[in-house]
């Protein structure tokens, strides 16, 4: 293993993030202690992600079951557009409209249920109604891409602890999209293979980056991760979108989703933030050979519950910089019970 400063090369993106392990060992004088676990109610009456509660305008929630989907009150695109065109002759000063709508999808009622808490037959509904819902927005003519994430905890920004996710359907398609679609359609131009599959195929050979992978899945921590327990989940085959799973892969997906989400609760027994989301390809009516669907799981937190990695700096000038390799934190991540905390015992 490479103990040395070093670059990796981003083969999904075509950048570089420099890797630089002996940092890891000076000393840390920063906060180490441990959060008290959080306690929320299993029903909120003052959320507005509840059943039966009052949302934005003075629309009520229904008293609902499972999944609960509803355009976002305050969505930051809309899908008729009166900006114009870019009126300025200049060629460094362009802008163009953006069309699109957005949804939140709420997991479950349950105020104080996250992913890794839900049984897996809810992780597969959430992920069937990810499925239908961006399935159902790609199929509007002027939309080309949706993008389906989830922001966890307040310090990714999450404004309400209930869990939920958004999907966001746009008339261009966003920078890393754009950036991933060159990458893998040049290298299956040049082996006739998906860039992610021969990936996929690669790591299981090295094994020292996988967290867990059954028939249809892996889930590893990538050669060129920037976040310090970063995660990439893969199909095994070529698959443009959720859409085109069958129901034997949405059930592996699940499980892989609860194993990934579960160690990162375990990892300093709270309920551990991250941003996550999928990449499908665009809806542009074309086919897409090169595509493999696949997660990026974004998380802050390095040394403990309240030590978060900041982008800042030579990050923000220069290019992203980590410093326990990838291989040390997929050890740490694997070496992670995958009962969840909270379940122990009983």
């Amino acid at each position: 293993m490479l103990q040395n400063p070093h670059r990796r090369y981003n083969a999904l993106t075509g950048e570089w993030v420099l890797v630089s392990p002996h940092r890891a060992k000076r000393p840390w004088l920063g906060q180490v202690e441990k959060l008290s676990p959080e306690s929320l109610p299993a029903y909120d009456p003052t959320c507005y992600l509840c059943p039966r509660n009052e949302r934005a305008g003075g629309v009520f929630n229904p008293d609902y079951g499972g999944t609960f989907v509803f355009e976002n009150d305050f969505a930051a695109l809309l899908p008729d557009s009166s900006e114009k065109e870019s009126a300025s002759s200049h060629p460094l000063l362009v802008s163009v409209p953006e069309q699109g709508h957005c949804l939140v999808v709420c997991f479950s009622p349950r105020h104080d249920l996250t992913l890794p808490e839900l049984d897996l037959p809810s992780i597969e509904n959430v992920l069937n109604t990810w499925a239908k819902n961006s399935a159902d927005m790609a199929s509007e003519e002027y939309i080309h891409y949706v993008q389906v994430f989830e922001n966890k905890g307040a310090m990714m920004g999450c404004s309400n602890p209930h869990p939920h996710s958004q999907l966001w359907a746009q008339s261009h398609l966003p920078n890393e999209i754009i950036k991933e679609l060159a990458t893998q359609t040049e290298y299956f131009k040049k082996n006739n293979r998906p860039l992610l599959v021969d990936y996929i195929q690669e790591e299981h050979k090295q094994k020292d980056r996988i967290l867990f992978s059954n028939d249809h899945f892996t889930a590893l921590v990538p050669y060129w991760a920037v976040w310090p327990f970063e995660v990439l989940v893969s199909a095994h085959r070529p698959c443009a979108a959720l859409k085109d799973l069958s129901s034997l892969e949405v059930s592996a997906l699940a499980e892989v989703f609860k194993q990934v989400t579960t160690r990162y609760d375990n990892m300093f027994e709270i309920s551990f933030p991250y941003s996550m989301g999928f990449h499908q390809a665009p809806a542009d009516g074309q086919s897409h050979p090169e595509w493999v669907l696949h997660a990026h799981f974004y998380p802050p937190l390095l040394r403990s519950a309240t030590v978060r990695k900041f982008m800042v700096g030579y990050e923000m000038l220069a290019m992203p910089q980590r410093d326990i390799t990838p291989e040390v934190a997929a050890d740490r991540l694997r070496s992670l019970s995958d009962v969840h905390y909270k379940q122990r015992g009983k």
